[in-house]
């Protein structure tokens, strides 16, 4: 089976096509960064099967960061047969850089031309005959988000070819064919291009699959001396200078620009990104969230809740009360939780951040955010798996693969599992949120941030360092289609009805079965050093515990402790406000753990769940002390 790689800058639309082409399985957002691994499907191309593979974004192939040195490696893998080049048509002169550097690996190459209609917006139109004609390559027009030049992309893969690669300035061709004279036989043993390799090795890269040979190091050495005293600058400096030169007249012979669109979309940053402005208006953004997910949530889970436990009393009193008729009411009280209290909160929190996704506007929000990642020397990148924890612990975790050097992955992955995962914001909405009101829920969030930046403050000293400046691609505005919002609701939901939803169901049988047999008692005491100077009662002990599995499991089992829905009869409004912000930071569930000791090895994950264990115990003291006192 053929094996076609989707290769592009970040934000191109590639996750957006690899959908469109072989079904909804990745999240697309509005913001570069998003995907961080290998993503396959299957489609059929020219009435044959073939694997599509979605690559993170690179803005080269020099890798300059593990999600990078990701795309790289598998280019170079020897599984590739086809690579599809993915340009933004806006962005076209930046985006044909890396299109240089895809002609030099020799592969048959598609250029598509995706998102014309925001070129066309930009007063851009784009000559794609010639481009087609310069590069020596097919080259498609798309708008993948809307379906438009999907069918001339397939067609277009069967008359996929090798591109020319273009020559560089005379000076820098003799340093390549100098490299190139000595680097034949490790060209031959890494299977790749003999230019390609020479302009790698030119730059300073690290050779092929680790095949360097000690005795061309001295010539190398030279080649790259020769052409710094020529050029004044480091050679990598020298090709990346030359293959910007080279898009750039490129894209002056494709391209005319004309006068661009004004509209909304460039009028509204004057009012959401107002250095006063916009911190009142971000405030307002997300109150109406919380409130319209609470109002939703409540909405939903007041017409489901009583004939679902109505149901459930009835069962009980068909079955009696042996042990499996017990089990049985447990399995079906997990059930019907899941229908009753996660789903009402959980979709519409799901489709709202999936719009301010899409819309563009949590690129926005990380911008407004830099000053507080400047306190936490967390610059830059680091605020893309903050944002994505707001879905997602798990992506969360793995977007630090986009981050350089160790400390920045370690710190910021100890601090963006504090993120109120969609897991977590059940508890909020559904604890505080329903019983104590929307703004104690925004209270809950505002102090998760203020938390999240003391910690960072405090790691910032114990792991001195600084991070790279804020180098932040803001997207332009886009008006999502429901069906692509819908689609993003249910890849995400997925996982709750796939994993959560049977760990709701066996975990509420187990819970039934622990009572049953009188170890609830005895599981509650265990957990006593933290349940009673948290001021919390007893029996919420065992939520917490089950918690670690699945963070929408704490309000659930919650539930079953007390024997009511109606958590009011058993909590106070301030217990409930100290459980819930105990809940938002203590230890991560299972798979985010997984994530994490994969991501940063097993020492440095214990290290974030005595971090974060440690956070949420002050946090719930500071709470309870906060409840007394209001």
């Amino acid at each position: 089976m053929k094996r076609i790689a989707l290769v592009g800058q970040p934000n191109a639309g590639k996750s957006t096509l690899f959908n469109a082409l072989v079904g909804y399985r990745a999240v697309a957002s509005n913001f570069p960064g998003t995907t961080v691994e290998l993503l396959r499907g299957k489609a059929l191309v020219g009435g044959r099967p073939v694997e599509i593979v979605d690559l993170p974004g690179t803005y080269s192939l020099l890798a300059g960061d593990r999600a990078e040195q990701l795309a790289r490696d598998f280019l170079t893998s020897g599984e590739v047969d086809v690579v599809v080049n993915v340009l933004d048509a806006s962005l076209l002169s930046r985006s044909l850089e890396l299109t240089l550097e895809l002609a030099e690996l020799g592969f048959p190459l598609v250029v598509c031309l995706n998102m014309l209609d925001e070129a066309k917006h930009k007063g851009i139109e784009i000559d794609g005959e010639r481009l087609s004609a310069l590069l020596g390559v097919p080259v498609v027009g798309t708008v993948a988000a809307r379906g438009v030049g999907l069918k001339r992309l397939l067609s277009a893969i069967l008359d996929a070819r090798p591109a020319r690669p273009r020559r560089y300035s005379a000076d820098v061709e003799r340093a390549i064919s100098r490299v190139e004279e000595v680097s034949g036989p490790l060209a031959e043993a890494s299977g790749l291009p003999p230019r390609y390799v020479a302009i790698r090795l030119l730059a300073g890269d690290s050779s092929p699959e680790g095949l360097a040979e000690p005795d061309l190091s001295p010539e190398i050495e030279a080649a790259r001396e020769e052409l710094r005293r020529a050029r004044g600058e480091d050679p990598a400096l020298v090709l990346s200078a030359e293959r910007h030169a080279s898009a750039v007249r490129l894209f002056e012979e494709v391209a005319k620009v004309g006068h661009a669109r004004v509209g909304w979309r460039e009028r509204a940053d004057d009012v959401l990104m107002h250095p006063l402005l916009a911190y009142p208006i971000l405030a307002a953004v997300l109150f109406g969230l919380f409130w319209l997910v609470f109002r939703v949530g409540g909405t939903l889970e007041g017409l489901l809740l009583p004939p679902l436990e109505g149901l459930s009393d009835w069962l009980g009193a068909a079955l009696g009360g042996g042990l499996v008729a017990q089990l049985l009411v447990g399995a079906f009280q997990g059930l019907w939780a899941g229908v009753a209290i996660v789903l009402p909160y959980l979709v519409p929190f799901l489709f709202l951040l999936a719009l301010l996704e899409d819309v563009g506007y949590l690129p926005r929000v990380g911008y407004l955010l830099d000053a507080l990642m400047h306190r936490m020397g967390l610059h830059g990148k680091s605020v893309i798996p903050f944002l994505l924890g707001y879905g997602c612990s798990v992506p969360a975790v793995l977007a630090t693969r986009i981050l350089e050097n160790d400390r920045d992955r370690l710190v910021t992955a100890g601090l963006a599992v504090m993120v109120p995962c969609a897991g977590r914001a059940i508890v909020v909405f559904g604890l505080v949120g329903r019983y104590v009101g929307p703004g104690w829920a925004l209270f809950l969030y505002v102090l998760n941030l203020a938390v999240i930046a003391l910690a960072g403050w405090v790691l910032k000293r114990v792991f001195p360092g600084t991070g790279p400046g804020l180098i932040l691609e803001i997207p332009p505005y886009r008006l999502p289609a429901l069906r692509t919002l819908l689609g993003k609701v249910w890849l995400r939901l997925k996982d709750f009805v796939v994993v959560a939803w049977p760990l709701l169901v066996g975990t509420s049988a187990a819970f039934a079965l622990i009572e049953a047999l009188g170890w609830a008692g005895m599981l509650n005491s265990g957990v006593r050093f933290l349940t009673w100077p948290l001021g919390i009662p007893a029996p919420a002990g065992v939520p917490l515990v089950f918690g670690i599995l699945r963070k929408e499991l704490s309000l659930v089992m919650l539930t079953q402790a007390f024997g009511t829905a109606d958590l009011s009869l058993a909590l106070s409004q301030g217990q409930m406000l100290v459980f819930a912000g105990f809940v938002l930071f203590y230890m991560p569930c299972l798979a985010t753990l997984a994530a994490l000791g994969r991501e940063l090895g097993w020492k440095r994950t214990a290290l974030v769940l005595l971090l974060t264990t440690g956070v949420a115990l002050l946090v719930g003291l500071f709470l309870r002390s906060l409840a007394l006192l209001v």
